[in-house]
């Protein structure tokens, strides 16, 4: 493969074409260090036209490629395998923003954009970018829509998918296709855009994007309101639908279990009641008005949840800082969880009317199995994800429980389908669960899945061995 690489230097320069051990290392390892894969080169091209010569190149030799963005993906889409013939196409230099429009309210940037770095662009311009997530300091553009990620304020403005307008994707031939479009009707044939968004790279390489962008909201306010039970969950966030409308956009379900952990692990953060309760709701309200007209509408949505018995207790923050203090309880659970020990991750979405009963199911099915495993339970409750995670019992070996994950998975993946739920709410599916999802998917789906991976990349060399 000697004469591939030079080719690759030659294309877009020997400094971006590496081939060491020391200097692929932080490439080829997934997010949570449980794999790491092995790689022919990593290369990093900086414009879409280097990033089509090298797939070009790729046909040419017959070459997997990976595409990565922030490497910061839960299932093992972003990383080789370990068989070292695959290059990992690192996206990371096409980081410019084209353009922000203020008139149309896009802004057009390349796949790789850090996340952060296009909230705050978009600010400095009087406009909002509400994709959030855990990982905004890092991950990229580019994987969130290769994995339509979701995030905390789905329940008001949709996945990325919902805010995407249009793509610029190079195809495994090694064409441009350029669909950067900022139209919000189009009704020209086959949404070619819909099909790259959420492929994890398995059909093209997506290298720019038209997002939208929002008003800046004149106020956002937070809650924390304390529950037994996550039926009672279900009933607040219908009550503060009615109330709050569009202006609902966070509602966020947490476990007794999952705050216990951030103030073992993080013991600086403040625990906001002095008594603990079972299931525990972060609201955020956004609004368009005024904070005096946020408040009145957040303390009504409180005030009738403890008339009507629904919550036991609540708090709402008085200023910024302590609604970041709010948030900051959630945003620590995973690191709380990770600093515990290992743990079973399951990234799932149920029917939202469902989801309490299939809590209440799923953690007896558990527990009759693995007696005394630790449920840590949390997600964007308005849009159905949770992430339904399974410690091992206290003074049980992590790896000795990690051993059967797959027992674990079963479980928690077949109550899911019963649900009528996905077992890949936002992560997607990468390798991780490649072979799983066809326990779950009929027949006719696979075979309409793998038509369309025939029919755009018949050499198998777009991310191999994912998804499909």
């Amino acid at each position: 493969m000697s004469e591939f690489l030079e080719q690759c230097r030659a294309a877009i320069g020997a400094t971006y074409v590496l081939t060491e051990a020391a200097d692929m290392a932080g490439y080829l390892t997934d997010w949570r260090q449980r794999f790491t894969g092995k790689a022919l080169a990593v290369v990093r091209p900086g414009t879409t036209a280097e990033v089509a010569a090298v797939v070009r190149l790729c046909n040419a030799f017959r070459v997997p490629l990976v595409p990565q963005g922030g490497n910061t993906g839960l299932v093992l889409g972003s990383v080789p395998d370990d068989s070292g013939t695959a290059i990992v196409l690192s996206l990371t230099r096409l980081n410019r923003v084209r353009a922000v429009d203020t008139v149309n309210n896009t802004m057009t940037v390349e796949s790789g954009c850090i996340l952060e770095n296009m909230q705050k662009t978009a600010a400095e311009a009087g406009r909002l970018f509400p994709l959030s997530l855990a990982a905004e300091g890092s991950c990229t553009i580019g994987g969130n829509l290769s994995t339509n990620a979701g995030g905390t304020a789905v329940l008001r403005y949709g996945n990325t998918r919902e805010l995407c307008l249009g793509l610029e994707v190079v195809t495994p031939q090694g064409e441009v296709w350029d669909g950067l479009r900022g139209l919000r009707k189009d009704n020209t044939g086959y949404d070619l855009r819909d099909l790259f968004i959420g492929a994890e790279g398995t059909l093209g390489i997506i290298t720019a994007a038209v997002l939208k962008l929002f008003p800046q909201p004149k106020a956002e306010l937070t809650a924390l309101a304390a529950l037994s039970t996550p039926d009672d969950a279900l009933k607040l966030l219908t009550l503060a639908q009615a109330h709050c409308g569009a202006s609902l956009t966070g509602f966020e379900l947490m476990s007794d279990m999952c705050l216990q952990l951030v103030a073992k692990h993080f013991p600086q953060i403040r625990q906001p009641f002095a008594e603990r309760h079972p299931q525990y709701v972060l609201l955020e309200l956004s609004d368009s008005e005024s904070i005096e007209h946020a408040t009145g509408i957040l303390e009504a949505v409180i005030g009738a949840a403890l008339e009507q018995e629904i919550i036991v207790d609540a708090v709402l923050a008085s200023s910024l800082a302590q609604s970041n203090a709010l948030w900051s309880l959630r945003e620590h659970i995973s690191l709380a969880q990770a600093t515990e020990g290992k743990n079973v991750k399951h990234d799932i979405s149920i029917p939202i009317a469902r989801i309490g009963e299939f809590i209440g199911v799923t953690d007896r099915l558990l527990q009759k199995a693995f007696p005394d495993c630790r449920m840590v339970t949390f997600g964007h409750l308005g849009d159905g994800n949770l992430h339904y995670n399974v410690s091992p019992p206290e003074g049980t070996s992590d790896l000795a429980f990690i051993a059967r994950q797959p027992e674990v998975n079963l479980i928690v993946h077949d109550s899911v389908h019963r649900f009528g739920g996905s077992i890949s709410a936002e992560h997607g599916l990468g390798a991780l669960k490649r072979d799983e999802i066809q326990r779950y998917k009929s027949e006719i789906e696979l075979n309409l899945m793998r038509t369309i991976k025939r029919a755009l990349d018949p050499l198998n060399l777009m991310n191999p061995g994912k998804v499909i």
